[in-house]
């Protein structure tokens, strides 16, 4: 891909960074870069403290603007096609494939989901976003009271959400409720991600067979709360991990002997139905996007994402 236009970070310093110089904060709330890098940023005028130029020493104080001017980058190729499900005067689906993030994030800027959804309707809010590992639908609002109300429709648990996922091994169940919390927790490359936690917050997700394969389950899952890769956690703390995940092992916390990152891919995980009111009509609308091969049951249908 052809270098992004760049970016600016902005961000308000903590109260917990009182004291601290530009430096080591940069190091202790940023540790996607080690000392080293942040220092050749600093070096290079990059970084600003409330509109100047820093260079390292300056003492934070809680409050102050923070900006880092990252320059033009080259980011990682990724799938950009994706599938229209619906569009209407107030809303747009479309099916992603797996590769593409949703919104700009993890050194992607341009190569997104939202960046050509806009091409072609400029005004599109996305509602929810998808990991970047994971395929099918994700729901826009054209118009600022469509936007409204789906969020407050969301937020209301009043969206049915139901996804496709092949996890590893056989349960000895075939339906269950997955109660797992979810909240963050250490990470040696992050600092934190989310995973099961005791101190996280309530989640439920309901799985179902769909398939026993050799090594492998595929499962229907219904979302009823939304936290962040809240089914592969689920899964995972269930003692089935997402076949091929690189980040969460049994037991739904990250892998001990590989730090990878929530967005690295190598699972398979579909979101396969969205259901819904209309914000603006009332109707009761269920909107399907196609299961991949992989995710599909023996016998079943070949179909378009969109279908």
């Amino acid at each position: 891909m052809p270098l992004n236009s760049g970016h600016v970070h902005r961000e308000r310093v903590p109260a917990w960074a009182r004291g601290l110089s530009v430096l080591a904060y940069l190091v202790r709330a940023h540790g996607h870069s080690d000392e080293a890098t942040w220092r050749s940023r600093l070096a290079a005028g990059e970084v600003r403290l409330d509109g100047k130029t820093a260079h390292g020493g300056e003492e934070l104080r809680p409050g102050g603007h923070l900006d880092w001017h990252r320059p033009p980058w080259e980011e990682e190729a990724v799938p950009l096609d994706f599938a229209v499900v619906h569009e209407d005067a107030a809303l747009l689906a479309v099916a992603k494939p797996s590769g593409l993030p949703t919104l700009p994030g993890g050194g992607f800027l341009e190569g997104t989901l939202l960046t050509g959804v806009r091409r072609r309707w400029p005004g599109a809010r996305p509602l929810h976003r998808l990991g970047r590992g994971t395929s099918g639908l994700v729901l826009f609002a054209l118009t600022p009271e469509a936007a409204a109300a789906l969020a407050r429709a969301w937020r209301a648990g009043e969206v049915g959400k139901g996804y496709r996922a092949l996890g590893a091994g056989h349960p000895d169940w075939e339906e269950r409720a997955l109660t797992t919390p979810v909240g963050p927790v250490p990470h040696p490359r992050l600092g934190t991600v989310y995973a099961a936690s005791a101190f996280g917050k309530p989640s439920l997700s309901v799985a179902r067979v769909l398939e026993r394969r050799s090594g492998a389950t595929l499962f229907e899952v219904d979302l009823h709360t939304g936290r962040p890769h809240q089914i592969r956690i689920h899964l995972a703390a269930a003692g089935h991990p997402l076949l091929g995940d690189p980040l969460y092992a049994p037991g739904g916390l990250p892998r001990p002997d590989d730090p990878a990152l929530p967005g690295d891919l190598g699972y398979l995980l579909h979101a396969e139905r969205l259901t819904l009111a209309h914000p603006l009509t009332g109707e009761r609308l269920t909107l399907r996007a196609g299961p991949p091969a992989a995710l599909r049951r023996a016998g079943e249908e070949d179909c378009d994402p969109g279908s």
